[in-house]
């Protein structure tokens, strides 16, 4: 297998001094905190669902429209964003992604129609398609030849944000107001403050970085088996990322409409279960520096699957331990998935990123809008009596290529 060396992700990085280091560091550490307050953010869209339910006699399937159209948005433009700026990187991109974001927050806040929401979910939406591929390259450049810890950081950031944001969302919006959710916006307004600086670092770093010439990025396997590779992993994204739907979007409903509890409760449980998969993401990425990322993403959606076909048929308690065993394994494949294939497909950084949170989006979005029709028809304990089989499809990490050296 052909090898390529560390250096062409991170210029310069052989020579980098501890100072330089520690630098680096900060700038790795402030683009997952700007991920947290991103996906907080976001997260409170969701969490947010039964008080627009009430508030504009929402359906189901207009619930999975509004996540449709945050998702399909937040999804197509990545992939073409992260191949543009793969051949012309755009730094300040990041803070102007997030400004989009800024206006997103403020008409979720004052919006009165359906389409208005639909609109705000879409603006969000925008603002994250400009943020994740550029964040991701940055956490790259960052990460010091650890791929795995840096992928991992940055993707804790936003777990740990959309664990906070049902709890931020109950606390400052539940039974005060729609109008409440202005106050999203500062945290939206810190995001656009840490990113200047990031991008200053990161357009200082093009420019000294001297583009050495002759590094060149050859592929470790066929073209064919690469694309059959690439296959295998959005269908693994798939069925994770369908799952993980089913839970953060309907997860409060389920627990409303089966249990009975209080809105607040569920918005508990679903911090449980948010919070467990930070804690899984936060370990696969550098477990799969040590262990091969192939075993992590073939334990992590397979490993899974006792737990979500046992799930539907548990009472309240047995309820929460199975969502936070589900969220911490599952969780754990993403940062593998995405550094496996950048692997495969070297050069390509902001384009694999694209593509790949892309796809998160994307899917959870068509996942999101099918799964609310499925609650409107048969109800919604019959959606994670659907959704439980999914992980099964965990099996087809077999064939995936040995990627370890």
């Amino acid at each position: 297998m052909t090898t390529v060396s560390n250096a062409q992700d991170v210029p310069g990085a052989a020579a980098a001094t501890p100072a330089q280091q520690g630098a680096v560091l900060q700038i790795l550490f402030s683009v997952a905190f700007v991920h947290l307050l991103n996906d907080c953010v976001q997260a409170v869209l969701p969490s947010i669902y039964p008080l627009l339910k009430e508030q504009f006699a929402l359906s189901f399937t207009q619930v999975g429209l509004i996540t449709l159209t945050f998702q399909c948005t937040a999804s197509l433009l990545q992939p073409w964003i992260g191949l543009y700026t793969d051949k012309r990187p755009l730094p300040f991109l990041l803070p102007i992604g997030m400004c989009v974001t800024l206006a997103g927050v403020g008409l979720l806040a004052t919006a009165d129609t359906f389409g208005m929401l639909l609109l705000a979910a879409g603006m969000i939406g925008v603002g994250s398609s400009t943020f994740h591929p550029e964040a991701s390259r940055v956490a790259r450049l960052a990460s010091g030849g650890r791929f795995g810890f840096a992928q991992s950081l940055f993707q804790v950031g936003g777990n740990v944000g959309s664990a906070l944001g049902p709890l931020l969302a109950a606390a400052i919006i539940v039974g005060h107001g729609q109008g409440k959710i202005a106050w999203f916006t500062l945290l939206v307004l810190v995001a656009v403050v840490v990113l200047v600086g990031v991008s200053r670092w990161y357009g200082g770093h093009l420019k000294n970085a001297v583009r050495k010439a002759g590094v060149q990025h050859v592929a470790p396997l066929p073209r064919g088996r690469v694309i059959a590779a690439m296959t295998v992993l959005a269908m693994l994204v798939f069925s994770k990322y369908i799952y993980m739907a089913s839970l953060s979007s309907y997860y409060t409903f389920y627990l409303i409409e089966k249990f009975h509890v209080s809105v607040d409760t569920a918005q508990m449980y679903l911090f449980l279960f948010l919070a467990a998969v930070a804690a899984g993401t936060f370990a696969g990425g550098p477990i799969g520096d040590r262990i091969g990322r192939k075993r992590v993403i073939w334990v992590s959606i397979l490993g899974a699957a006792p737990f979500t076909l046992a799930l539907p048929y548990v009472d309240l308690g047995w309820t929460a331990v199975l969502s936070v065993v589900i969220g911490l394994v599952m969780s754990s494949a993403f940062s593998a998935i995405v550094v496996f294939a950048q692997e495969l497909v070297p050069g390509k950084v902001g384009m694999i990123a694209g593509i790949f949170f892309g796809l998160m989006f994307g899917v959870s979005g068509i996942g999101a809008a099918a799964m609310g029709h499925i609650a409107d028809v048969a109800g919604i304990e019959q959606v994670y009596r659907i959704a439980s089989f999914l992980p099964l499809l965990g099996i087809l990490a077999a064939l995936l290529p040995k990627m370890e050296r």
